[in-house]
C-alpha cells in the first residue's frame, strides 16, 4: 500500500507543473458579432484577437462561446456552466443586441447584464462588457434608454467597458454585408481595434 501511495504522489507531482502551464482563458460571450456570421473561417474580430495576442506576446487563450441570436436570457442561462468549464482570467461580454431588435423591455436587458458581470467577477474573473446600439428606427426614446444601459452598468458595477462599434463605423455601410445588420471581413480588423483599446490593461493585470 505504502508503494502505491508514494507512485501516487510521484504522478500528482508530475502533473502539477502540466496545469500552471495552462494559458489563461479569455471567454467571449456574445452573439452573431463575436460569431462571426456571414463571415469565412478565422475572419472575424474573435479570431483576430487570437492572432494579435500572440503576435504581440501574450500567451492567453480565447474560447469563443458566441452564438447567432443569443440574447441576454440565453446569456445568462449558460454562463455558469461556460465559466466552470473554461475557467476563464477574463470575460468579455457581447449581449445585448438582439434584445433589442426584439424590443425586449430595456430593464431586463439591464438585469441580465448585472447578473452577467457579477457571476463572472464571482467566478474570478475581470470582466470587459462590449455596448450596441440601436438603429434610430427604433424611436429616440428606445435607442436613448438602451444606450443608458450600458452607461448605468459601466458606473454602478465600475466595469471595463468599450463600443464594439464606433459610432462612425455604424452608419456607414460599406462596413456591412447585404443585410446592413452584420459588420462585414473590411470592418473586423476595427472592431478588433476597438476591444483591444480597453482589453490590453486587463491583460497586463
Amino acid at each position: 500500500m505504502a508503494r502505491w501511495l508514494v507512485f501516487a504522489l510521484i504522478l500528482a507531482a508530475a502533473v502539477l507543473p502540466a496545469r500552471s502551464a495552462e494559458p489563461p482563458v479569455i471567454l467571449v460571450v456574445g452573439d452573431s458579432l463575436s460569431a462571426g456570421f456571414g463571415l469565412a473561417p478565422g475572419q472575424g474580430w474573435v479570431s483576430l484577437l487570437q492572432q494579435r495576442l500572440k503576435t504581440q506576446g501574450y500567451g492567453h487563450r480565447v474560447v469563443n462561446a458566441s452564438v447567432s441570436g443569443e440574447t441576454t436570457d440565453g446569456g445568462v442561462a449558460r454562463i455558469d456552466r461556460a465559466l466552470a468549464t473554461h475557467k476563464p482570467g477574463i470575460v468579455i461580454l457581447e449581449l445585448g443586441g438582439n434584445d433589442g431588435l426584439r424590443g425586449l423591455p430595456v430593464a431586463r436587458v439591464e438585469t441580465n447584464l448585472g447578473l452577467l458581470i457579477t457571476r463572472s467577477r464571482t467566478a474570478g474573473a475581470q470582466v470587459l462588457m462590449l455596448s450596441v446600439s440601436m438603429p434610430t428606427n427604433y424611436g429616440p426614446q428606445y435607442a436613448s434608454a438602451y444606450r443608458k444601459v450600458f452607461d448605468d452598468l459601466r458606473v454602478r458595477y465600475k466595469v471595463s467597458s468599450a463600443a464594439l462599434m464606433s459610432p462612425e463605423m455604424a452608419v456607414d455601410l460599406t462596413y456591412f454585408q447585404a443585410d446592413g445588420i452584420h459588420p462585414n471581413a473590411k470592418a473586423q480588423p476595427l472592431l478588433l481595434n476597438n476591444v483591444w483599446i480597453p482589453l490590453e490593461p486587463l491583460l497586463r493585470r
